[in-house]
């Protein structure tokens, strides 16, 4: 009976990411890593940036886009909901003449739309209200 309640525990653990961010040798560049992969983001060319490779905003979209097409299959798998591709798109404004908070500049706007493949409407639209309830 205690190791059943040690696997639940261990099942819905804490769980850690650890992002670096570091300048580089070119104004508004960045270099970052997440465990051993290594990626590059330019800042807006309107900030005076590169604006060459990803932006931080760009960025932020992509985790929310990539995070809910991968919970989406992990709700199907756990339910046992058989399912093809699923594809999410995100776009975000952000509009400075128009902030939201004087304090912080934030999106006025996301919206995120799922395409899934192999499943009937019904069932596609409770598995993307599973993801938003994750």
């Amino acid at each position: 009976m205690l190791a059943s309640s040690i696997t639940s525990v261990n099942a819905v653990a804490e769980r850690r990411y650890e992002i670096s961010a570091r300048s580089s040798d070119t104004f508004g560049r960045v270099l970052w890593s997440c465990r051993d992969q290594h990626f590059v983001a330019d800042g807006p060319v309107q900030n005076g940036c590169p604006g060459e490779a990803v932006t931080p905003a760009e960025l932020f979209l992509a985790g929310i886009a990539t995070c809910g097409v991968e919970l989406v299959q992990v709700i199907a798998k756990e339910t046992g909901t058989p399912i093809g591709r699923v594809r999410a798109e995100v776009e975000g404004v952000l509009d400075p003449r128009n902030p939201v908070r004087e304090d912080v500049r934030v999106f006025n706007s996301v919206r995120l739309q799922f395409e899934l493949a192999g499943v009937a409407e019904p069932r596609a639209r409770e598995l993307v209200e599973g993801f938003k309830r994750r």
